[in-house]
């Protein structure tokens, strides 16, 4: 009877290792993807508050989720909103700006990233979409080898377009190379002056455009559409914008099946809302609102194919779905697509005063959900938060660690990611064409000390710059309707120096 005892225990023993290592498989770190919308905003989606446009698949995000309803990022235009969350730093500690389409790269590819972070920590990365962020070392050969770029700083893998879908450059460039480049018609860009003998939008006459633009909009010709710079050279790499939702979506697709069987990390940086909006054929139509919100309709579907994707993969149940957008929303934003025409009660900031390249909360409240189904506790969280906190609350979810001096801005907030608190930031700083400072409730906006770029006119909705102070109380005026700086001396004055000693903060 012993000798029986004795066999049973030692086959107990030899399934011991055998049962850990499958405990271990079950419980690899989670897969996270980061879906980034383009000028969507507060007010954009079903969720928060959108009827004319329907967005189901977004809706289910939050509706299994966390929404967060005191979300930013950190800055209420592209660059600047990009570089801060792969860099976990405020932007304007490098001066990062609104950068064309030939500019040279911005991120450091000596420092800490997170997607570097992230390959630290066993992850594959991968950034498919809008860039945006520059490349090369200025004036990049797009007829050769184009680095550094996103592979220098931490993603294995890349599918991107250069900078925005209204600026030269018009072809994806995959790792370091433009996609179906033909070396018998090399590419030429530029910013200064107009080269080659392709149609700009000021010499069309009425047969090549699809919709008129503004004259900053009306450089070389592209797929009917006038575009930001000149470039000649490059056709067969041409992209269309009516097809960036299958193409994009379909290698997001892929990098997600590809790489199943390990940890991943997938960037996915959707084009839409951005102008110019040309949403694929069978999205037109899809709302009353004209090509905005059936660019939005768009992307709801991008969402909606994502999600599929990972439940026939198994994945579902092991992925951190992070959904927002780089700033908030624009109507007329240089293209002559009917948005503001055919607006229709909607209201693209929700409650909120701005948009696009404003001071004000429109510019820089966002949608931002987090989704992963069995993991986080479905609710509606307050708390303030900055997408520039992305980079310390996924370390903290990985295992990662940062580096000294690496995302000096950032601050984990992972409990509220994952919906089991409501803490969020005490203190924050937004980004526009000047500064703003959130106190709690209270929201400080600096004097505009330089005077804005000539093509920011009043189409694109009120900007917040002004050359005296101004103070509001969120809590009880969300739309900043009371400047109450001149009532409020005492604290203005307080806001205004913690702003000029957080922006001098040396690290």
């Amino acid at each position: 009877m012993k000798f029986k005892n004795n066999i049973v225990f030692a086959v107990c023993c030899l399934a011991l290792p055998v049962f850990t290592v499958a405990q271990k498989a079950t419980t690899r770190k989670p897969n996270i993807v980061f879906i980034y919308v383009d000028d969507l905003g507060y007010g954009d989606v079903g969720c928060y508050g959108a009827q004319q446009v329907k967005t189901p698949n977004v809706d289910r995000l939050a509706a299994g989720g966390v929404k967060f309803t005191d979300a930013h990022c950190s800055a209420s235009t592209c660059t600047p909103s990009r570089f801060a969350i792969l860099t976990g730093s405020y932007a304007f500690r490098n001066n990062a700006a609104i950068l064309p389409g030939d500019a040279p790269l911005i991120v450091n590819p000596e420092q800490q990233t997170l997607p570097g972070l992230l390959k630290q920590a066993g992850y594959t990365t991968a950034v498919i979409g809008k860039w945006h962020l520059g490349l090369g070392t200025g004036h990049p050969n797009w007829n050769d080898s184009i680095n550094p770029g996103p592979r220098e700083v931490g993603f294995d893998y890349s599918f991107i377009i250069p900078a925005t879908p209204d600026r030269v450059p018009t072809v994806f460039v995959e790792d370091h190379h433009v996609a179906r480049l033909d070396r018998h018609d090399p590419i030429e860009v530029n910013y200064d002056r107009r080269i080659g003998n392709d149609p700009t939008g000021l010499d069309d006459d009425g047969q090549q455009l699809k919709m008129k633009a503004d004259s900053q909009h009306s450089g070389t010709i592209v797929n009917g559409v006038s575009r930001i710079g000149y470039m000649k050279g490059g056709r067969n790499a041409y992209w269309k914008d009516e097809d960036f939702a299958n193409v994009l979506t379909n290698k997001a697709l892929h990098f997600i099946a590809a790489n199943k069987r390990k940890p991943f990390f997938l960037y996915f940086a959707t084009p839409n809302i951005h102008v110019p909006r040309m949403p694929n054929t069978r999205f037109v139509g899809a709302t009353k609102m004209g090509a905005r919100g059936d660019a939005i309709a768009e992307m709801d579907w991008i969402t909606g194919q994502v999600l599929q994707q990972l439940k026939k993969l198994h994945l579902i149940n092991n992925t951190l779905i992070i959904f927002s957008s780089d700033n908030g929303p624009v109507l007329d934003d240089g293209y002559a697509d009917k948005a503001e025409a055919l607006i229709s009660g909607h209201l693209p900031a929700g409650p909120y005063k701005g948009g696009k390249y404003s001071a004000y909360e429109g510019g820089t409240r966002i949608p931002f959900i987090t989704y992963w189904p069995g993991t986080i506790k479905p609710g509606v969280n307050k708390a303030m938060i900055s997408q520039v906190d992305l980079f310390s609350s996924l370390a903290a979810l990985t295992g990662a660690k940062i580096a000294v001096g690496a995302a000096p801005d950032s601050y984990n907030f992972l409990p509220s990611i994952l919906g089991k608190s409501q803490q969020g930031r005490k203190t924050m700083i937004e980004e526009a064409f000047t500064m703003c400072y959130r106190q709690g409730d209270w929201k400080y906006i600096a004097p505009a000390t330089k005077i804005p770029p000539a093509w920011l006119a009043n189409k694109r909705g009120p900007t917040g710059l002004q050359s005296t102070p101004q103070l509001y109380n969120l809590k009880t005026d969300p739309g900043e309707q009371h400047n109450l700086a001149q009532i409020f001396l005492q604290k203005t004055k307080e806001l205004a120096v913690a702003l000029t000693r957080t922006v001098n903060k040396s690290y």
